[in-house]
């Protein structure tokens, strides 16, 4: 069956609908068919692309091919006993909460969406609330089939050059067929929570600092608007997977039963200019009063915890038409004071951001091209509108620069390219080996060519 392609090109955006560009889209069923797209897929190459969950432009392709790879969507072999499973690149992380937690497993790693496929996990090296105990995605996965530009498709593994360039790599070492991944045993599908609120960004950054270690999962929403002395105050939410005899007794009848909520889709836009500093301070003053002062043990459903936004379908058309940036970066441990100057800066800045977040990070992972490494990651969502934005996070660029840290490219849609080989490291061995792999350039991106990969 050939691969289905889209009449013409179609308009392609990431998440935060900042960049959009029109491409040819091109939809495998198939191994076979996925071979025949990369082969014919034209002078202006070809990316990868699973579920747009990407925040900026890695799997956009302006004028050439984007493989559309949610086709390949077979669970091939789930090993029940020793916690393992076989699945197509283009299974969602969803699908496989559905198919493996009545098993009594649950995937190593999720981000803030279980709507990314598996291979999309992986070529972004994505990290989740649990970073500081597993690491990212891509450490759980034992191996990989990689469909590369000469058509051929290779088995990459953990330690090997391919591998280490893929993991992180955004797409552009080759088309992910399949992988081999090692799960997260559960006996419910809940997760016991502890919450408790910050008074400023010191108490909590000693707060995590302090208690992390008893937590699998951790996570604090943090008021990038509050000043003064409650600037950084935070709401902090910290748990583990619950024991089935932590439930309450009906709850034990199906307690590996997955039922996320869902309510009505956010609607098609909302009005330009709604999300200004002033109602978005409202909502932060409401949502940080909210929170209880200390609370523990409660019970929370998996989807409640990990993904409460998938439970609003479109939630990112809240931000208008114009759509918004995610920016998220990470210095290392010692470098508290460049987080405190770039929090202090965006307080100043005023940011309009009721979606930010801030976690510690662990051991860095052995991806070239992985975003996270030991040390303190903010991320926060800013309407892309918002006057004088790009010259303003430009300016974070050099601080988090300077601090020896980073920015995540799989949400990235402007970061100038002069600043990359100071945050990725390992930049120039990815290059070397890309060129090695692909020399007509058969996979690239908006990113790539943006950014000189």
């Amino acid at each position: 069956m050939p691969a289905e392609t889209a009449s013409g090109n179609v308009c392609v955006t990431g998440w935060g609908r900042t960049a959009p560009s029109a491409a040819r889209l091109i939809r495998p069923r198939t191994y076979e068919d996925a071979v025949a797209a990369v082969r014919d897929c034209g002078a202006r190459g070809g990316i990868p692309r699973g579920l747009g969950r990407a925040y900026g432009d890695a799997a956009q392709n302006a004028g050439g091919a984007v493989f559309d790879m949610t086709g390949l969507d077979r669970i091939h072999a789930v090993d029940a006993a020793g916690g393992t499973v076989l699945c197509d690149a283009g299974v969602s992380l969803h699908r496989l909460m559905e198919v493996l937690l009545p098993l009594g497993w649950f995937v190593p790693v999720t981000p803030g969406t279980r709507y990314v496929t598996v291979g999309g996990a992986i070529a972004a090296d994505i990290h989740g609330k649990n970073h500081h105990v597993s690491g990212s995605f891509s450490r759980h996965v034992l191996s990989l089939e990689l469909l590369t530009a000469d058509g051929s498709v290779r088995t990459a593994g953990h330690g090997t050059a391919l591998f280490d360039a893929t993991a992180g790599g955004m797409g552009l070492t080759g088309v992910i067929l399949a992988a081999t991944v090692r799960l997260q045993p559960v006996e419910t599908a809940f997760v016991a929570v502890d919450t408790e609120r910050a008074s400023d960004l010191d108490d909590l950054m000693a707060r995590l600092t302090a208690a992390d270690h008893r937590y699998r999962y951790s996570v604090a929403w943090i008021d990038l608007l509050a000043r003064r002395a409650a600037t950084g105050r935070a709401v902090l939410t910290r748990g583990d997977h619950a024991p089935l005899a932590a439930l309450p007794a009906r709850a034990r009848r199906s307690p590996l039963a997955f039922r996320p909520s869902r309510l009505p889709p956010a609607p098609a836009f909302l009005p330009e200019g709604l999300l200004t500093r002033r109602t978005v301070g409202l909502f932060n003053e409401l949502w940080y009063r909210r929170a209880p002062r200390a609370r523990t043990g409660e019970l929370q459903k998996l989807s409640a915890f990990f993904h409460p936004l998938d439970g609003v379908p479109h939630w990112n058309r809240v931000y208008g038409r114009g759509g918004f940036v995610q920016y998220q970066f990470v210095v290392g441990y010692g470098q508290e004071d460049a987080l405190r100057r770039i929090v202090q800066r965006i307080s100043r800045r005023g940011c309009p951001s009721f979606l930010a977040v801030l976690k510690r990070f662990g051991e860095a992972d052995p991806g070239w091209l992985s975003f996270p490494r030991p040390g303190w990651t903010l991320a926060l969502d800013i309407p892309a509108g918002l006057p004088g934005l790009a010259a303003f996070l430009d300016e974070l660029d050099e601080e988090v620069a300077t601090a020896g840290g980073r920015v995540y490219l799989a949400k990235d849609s402007r970061l100038r390219p002069e600043l990359l080989d100071a945050m990725y490291p390992r930049l120039a061995a990815f290059r070397a080996l890309r060129a090695e792999l692909d020399p007509r350039g058969v996979f690239t991106s908006d990113l790539a060519r943006r950014l000189s990969l």
